[in-house]
């Protein structure tokens, strides 16, 4: 299954911050938790723009690939 940013409201949603982000304003990211099978994920630097959605296992694979080096 395909997801897609238009398929989910995220008007209102409450973003947290990365705790990888980079702390000088740069490389920063956002992820909304909370959201059935799926990851959004933003960058903080441009809250109005598009949010990339994940399947929850593709995410958890991707995390762990960067943990892993």
């Amino acid at each position: 299954m395909k997801l897609s940013s238009s398929d989910y409201n995220l008007s209102t949603a409450i973003w947290r911050k990365s705790s990888y982000s980079d702390g000088s304003g740069g490389n920063c990211l956002e992820v909304l938790d909370g959201v059935p099978d799926a990851v959004p994920v933003r960058d903080s630097k441009m809250t109005d723009g598009p949010a990339l959605v994940f399947r929850t296992d593709a995410w958890t694979t991707f995390v762990s690939g960067l943990k892993r080096g």
